[in-house]
C-alpha cells in the first residue's frame, strides 16, 4: 500500500517526459521575464529617464562653463544720432568689424535662489573709413551676481525634491519586477494545472476504458445494473472529450507565459514544481517595518507633501511683488594696441534693485495663496488616510500568507489521501465491492484535490511576492533588494 502514498506525485513527475531542455523551474521563469519581457524593458526605460532627470538636477547645481563671442562681425550703415549739444538729429556713417572672444561661468546658489556670474572677454573693433582706427577693449575680470528677492526659489525646492523622486524611481523600478514575477507566478501554476488537467483527462480516460471492460463482464453476471453500467460509459465519453478541452487549454497558458517570458508561441514550456516550500513565516512588526523603509509608498506621500508645499510656496511669490537684486564688478579697459587694453585697468561698478508691487490686483494673488493651501491640506488628509488603509493592508497580507503555508500543507496531504482512496476504490470496483458511484466520487474527489494543491501553492507565491513587492525585501534570504545602477545604465 505504500505505492499508494506516491500516486498523488506521479502527474507531476508524467508532466517531465518532455526533452530535458524545456524544463523551467518557477525561479528560472521569475529569471527569465526580469531580463526579457516587453514589461521589464518599459521598466528599465522607465528608471532611466528618471536617473538622467536626476543627473540633470546634479549637473544644474555644478558649475557651467561657456565659451563666447562675435568672430567677422561686419557692420557698414547708418545709424541715427543726436547732438547732446543742440539736440539736432544727424545720420552717422557707421563702417566696421567687430571680433570678440570670452569665458563666461555660471554657478547657480541653491540657498538663496541666485546666480553668481565670472567672466572675462576681449573684443577688437576695427574702423574703416576716413576714420579708420582700431580699438581694443578688455574685461580681464568681471564678477555679476542676480539675486531675486522675495520669490519662489526653484533651485531650493528642486534640492528637496529631485533626490526623493530619483529615490522613488529606483524603489519603482523594483516594485516592477515584483509585479513582473507575479504574473509568472500566475502563469505558470495555471499551465502546471492546465497540463495537469490534461494528464489527468488522459489517466481517467484510459482507467475509465479498464473500468468499463470489467463492468460489462459484471453486467453480464448480473452484478451491474444497466444504469451503473451507461453510468461509467458516460464518464469515459466526458474523459474523452475533456482531452480536447483540456489539450486546448494547455495550449492556452502555453502562449500566456511564453508571452510573459519573450519566447515564440511555438516554444514549449514543461514546469517544474516542487513540493516541498520554503519555511517562512511572516512577523507583522517586520513586514511594517520593511514596507515603511523601502517601498515607495511613503516616499509616494512625502512627495505628495513637498509638492503640495513647494506650490504653496509658488503662489506665494506670485503674487505680482517682484523684487530682484543686480550686482556686477569688474576691471576694464580700451587701447590703440594690444598690451594698452590690459594696462592701468579702470574699475567698474554696477550696483541696483528692481522691483514691481501691484497695487490693485482685485484678490487675485491672495485666491492662488488660498486654492494652493486647500489643496495642501486635502493632501495632507489623503497622506493620513493612505497610512492607516496601508496598515490595513499589510495585516491582511501577512495573515493570509502564514495561512496559506499551513494551507498548502493540508492541501498536500489531501492530494496524497485522495490518489490512494481512487487507488482504493478502483481496486475494490475490480472485486466486485465498490459501486460506480463510489468509483465515480472517488475519481472528482482525487482531481479537485489535484487542482486545490495546485491552487493553493500557487496562491502562497503570490501571497510572498506581493508582500516581497510591497516591502522590498528577501524573506528567503533576509535581505533587502537592491538595484544595480551602473549595470543598467553602463
Amino acid at each position: 500500500m505504500k505505492r499508494f502514498l506516491l500516486t498523488a506525485l506521479t502527474l507531476i513527475v508524467s508532466l517531465t517526459r518532455a526533452s530535458a531542455q524545456n524544463e523551467m523551474s518557477l525561479d528560472e521563469a521569475i529569471h527569465i521575464a526580469r531580463h526579457q519581457s516587453v514589461e521589464a524593458l518599459e521598466a528599465r526605460q522607465a528608471f532611466i529617464s528618471t536617473y538622467w532627470a536626476y543627473r540633470s538636477y546634479k549637473a544644474s547645481r555644478l558649475p557651467s562653463f561657456y565659451l563666447y563671442g562675435d568672430i567677422m562681425n561686419f557692420d557698414r550703415s547708418l545709424t541715427l544720432l543726436q547732438n547732446p549739444e543742440d539736440g539736432s538729429l544727424n545720420y552717422v556713417s557707421s563702417n566696421n568689424l567687430q571680433n570678440g572672444v570670452g569665458l563666461q561661468v555660471n554657478q547657480n546658489i541653491t540657498f538663496t535662489g541666485g546666480t553668481l556670474s565670472v567672466f572675462s572677454d576681449l573684443s577688437r573693433i576695427d574702423q574703416f573709413g576716413s576714420n579708420k582706427s582700431l580699438t581694443w577693449y578688455s574685461r580681464p575680470i568681471t564678477v555679476s551676481y542676480y539675486q531675486p528677492l522675495f520669490t519662489y526659489n526653484q533651485f531650493k525646492w528642486d534640492k528637496k525634491i529631485e533626490p526623493k523622486a530619483y529615490e522613488k524611481g529606483k524603489r519603482d523600478y523594483l516594485e516592477a519586477m515584483e509585479a513582473i514575477t507575479i504574473n509568472v507566478v500566475y502563469a505558470y501554476h495555471n499551465l502546471l494545472l492546465a497540463q495537469m488537467n490534461n494528464e489527468i483527462s488522459q489517466s481517467n480516460f484510459e482507467n475509465s476504458g479498464n473500468m468499463l471492460k470489467i463492468a460489462k463482464e459484471r453486467l453480464q453476471l448480473g452484478n451491474v445494473t444497466k444504469a451503473e453500467y451507461l453510468q461509467l460509459e458516460l464518464r469515459m465519453l466526458n474523459d474523452s472529450i475533456a482531452i480536447n478541452q483540456t489539450a486546448v487549454q494547455v495550449r492556452e497558458a502555453q502562449m500566456v507565459l511564453n508571452s510573459l517570458l519573450g519566447y515564440d508561441e511555438s516554444f514549449e514550456i514543461i514546469p517544474d514544481i516542487s513540493p516541498e516550500l520554503p519555511m517562512v513565516q511572516m512577523d507583522y512588526e517586520l513586514v511594517m517595518q520593511k514596507a515603511l523603509e523601502n517601498s515607495s509608498f511613503c516616499l509616494d506621500n512625502e512627495l505628495s507633501l513637498l509638492n503640495a508645499e513647494s506650490n504653496v510656496a509658488r503662489a506665494k511669490a506670485s503674487r505680482g511683488f517682484s523684487f530682484a537684486l543686480n550686482a556686477r564688478f569688474g576691471m576694464s579697459q580700451t587701447g590703440p594696441e594690444f598690451p594698452q587694453a590690459y594696462k592701468n585697468l579702470l574699475d567698474q561698478e554696477t550696483v541696483g534693485i528692481t522691483f514691481s508691487i501691484p497695487i490693485f490686483d482685485w484678490g487675485l494673488g491672495k485666491g492662488k495663496v488660498q486654492k494652493a493651501k486647500a489643496a495642501q491640506e486635502v493632501v495632507k488628509a489623503r497622506v493620513q488616510q493612505y497610512e492607516n488603509d496601508y496598515r490595513r493592508q499589510m495585516f491582511t497580507a501577512v495573515s493570509q500568507f502564514n495561512n496559506q503555508r499551513q494551507q498548502c500543507m493540508v492541501s498536500e496531504r489531501a492530494m496524497r489521501i485522495a490518489a490512494e482512496r481512487y487507488e482504493l476504490t478502483m481496486h475494490r470496483f475490480k472485486e466486485g465491492n465498490a459501486t460506480v458511484t463510489d468509483l465515480n466520487m472517488a475519481q472528482t474527489e482525487n482531481d479537485s484535490a489535484f487542482r486545490q494543491w495546485i491552487s493553493d501553492v500557487s496562491n502562497f507565491w503570490t501571497f510572498y511576492y506581493s508582500l516581497r513587492q510591497a516591502t522590498l525585501y528577501d524573506f528567503i534570504k533576509n535581505e533587502d533588494l537592491e538595484i544595480d545602477v551602473n549595470e543598467m545604465i553602463f
